[in-house]
């Protein structure tokens, strides 16, 4: 039997300590997994409703088939499978910065990892992903230059709240501007935010760079807290 509370990894990496939990809640009736980051909650599988309707939202736009996508942090894994559950999805290119995490899913440690990591479309690369964005190589270093059909981003809080001040730059019209350069005409540019309320400066931002910019908010059950709690998606179309 499992003990109720457990953790299964622990690592200092360059941005802190990052850890991985696994606990029983009796208020859910089954196992919750979270990532701390210090002493900071950065993911539970208890709400995974907007990382899915990242990827939702973000093909939904897109016609035609034989779609390459990129998603920017690896997580749980929740937005990365959403991908691959769209049968148009051609090839997945998942960039995350932390190898522990990337480590977690091919040892079999999350709920979503065999088959995310045994899906012959997927390609887990380990890296930064704001580097990649501002380098003329981009996402693939076999084909320099490769466009997506598709980047979906979960990496920080919001755009304002950031995990790494070095972030920042992404955020402005010329970052922004280089994650266009990777785009194939018609792309799409989608973005988590743990916002309950979409920060209007920045889809204008968006409205500026891009032919569409909408902000959606996503409403799901809180049930810890007895109330809904809310995450905005941008989703912006070249």
């Amino acid at each position: 039997m499992r003990p109720r509370f457990e953790e299964l990894d622990w690592r200092q990496t360059p941005i802190g300590a990052i850890s991985l939990r696994r606990r029983w809640d009796p208020l859910f009736n089954g196992e919750v997994f979270e990532v701390k980051l210090d002493d900071e909650y950065l993911m539970s599988s208890l709400f995974t409703v907007s990382e899915t309707e990242l990827a939702r939202l973000g093909l939904a736009v897109l016609a035609g088939t034989d779609l390459d996508v990129v998603v920017g942090g690896l997580g749980l894994g929740y937005t990365a499978s959403a991908v691959l559950e769209d049968r148009r999805v051609r090839s997945l290119t998942v960039v995350e910065a932390l190898p522990d995490v990337i480590e977690w899913h091919r040892r079999g440690l999350l709920p979503l990892a065999e088959p995310l990591i045994t899906d012959p479309r997927t390609r887990l690369v380990t890296g930064d992903f704001f580097a990649l964005v501002g380098s003329a190589t981009g996402f693939d270093s076999a084909a320099p230059g490769r466009r997506f059909h598709a980047v979906l981003v979960d990496i920080d809080h919001t755009p304002r709240h950031l995990l790494d001040p070095g972030h920042a730059w992404f955020y402005t019209p010329a970052g922004l501007g280089r994650l266009a350069d990777h785009l194939q005409p018609g792309g799409v540019f989608a973005l988590w935010s743990n916002e309950s309320t979409p920060d209007h400066a920045f889809t204008a931002t968006l409205a500026e760079l891009f032919t569409t910019a909408q902000a959606h908010v996503v409403t799901f059950p809180n049930l810890i807290q007895g109330r809904d709690s809310s995450s905005t998606i941008y989703v912006a179309r070249r």
